[in-house]
């Protein structure tokens, strides 16, 4: 008796957890929004469910270029890149790292080949919304005018930072751009493979290295 009681008691002991750690990550991910709407605590739960949790490899593709969106990733460990194909050569357009959010976003919101691709850099843990259950999330949440203000809030900011990265790679010599990634996002640095620091900074890996070498030599 106390084997068959014992199995499924476990179980629903195994579930709570899941679930208490999928509300868990969920609340990190509208945490900006949280503090601004406490009143939306109660959907948390409900929110719950929608997501899907995966263990990833590192250079796992995610989303291939010229395909169409059709899922969300909510970065609960490990680092992410954007990137596409220029005349075949492999450029690295972003990198996203824990509690922050990727999608191809015009793919994904307007049905449309996506114009980039989204790859693990790192083994990850991640939580993934399909785009039926975010058109749910949207349509439950999109009835609060102060949310969509907020949530038009967080766009912009993230139109802002685009835009301040594209004006940065015309403007900024490739030294300066890797001093200012030093600087603003140093766990790139750390955790990313050179070959993609130097896609992204647009050069080419013996560039990098001679950039690298110049600092140390001035810091002496």
């Amino acid at each position: 008796m106390r084997k068959r009681f014992f199995k499924p008691y476990r179980r629903i002991i195994t579930e709570k957890t899941v679930r208490q750690a999928q509300i868990t990550i969920l609340v990190k991910m509208f945490e900006h929004l949280k503090d601004k709407f406490p009143q939306l605590t109660h959907h948390w739960e409900k929110y719950a469910g929608l997501y899907k949790r995966e263990e990833v490899p590192a250079r796992t593709v995610l989303l291939h270029e010229g395909e169409i969106s059709k899922r969300s990733f909510f970065i609960e460990k490990g680092c992410l890149r954007a990137g596409f194909n220029h005349k075949g050569r492999d450029v690295t357009f972003q990198f996203f790292f824990e509690n922050e959010v990727i999608s191809s976003a015009e793919s994904f919101h307007r049905n449309i080949p996506s114009m980039l691709t989204i790859e693990t850099v790192e083994p990850c843990v991640l939580q993934i919304l399909a785009k039926k259950d975010y058109e749910t999330v949207m349509a439950d949440l999109k009835t609060d005018p102060r949310l969509l203000e907020s949530m038009l809030d967080i766009a912009f900011e993230r139109q802002l930072h685009y835009m301040r990265e594209f004006l940065s790679f015309i403007r900024d010599t490739p030294q300066e751009r890797y001093l200012n990634l030093l600087k603003e996002k140093p766990q790139v640095v750390k955790r990313v493979p050179q070959h993609f620091i130097a896609s992204y900074l647009g050069i080419t890996t013996v560039h990098l290295s001679r950039i690298k070498n110049k600092i140390l030599k001035e810091k002496r």
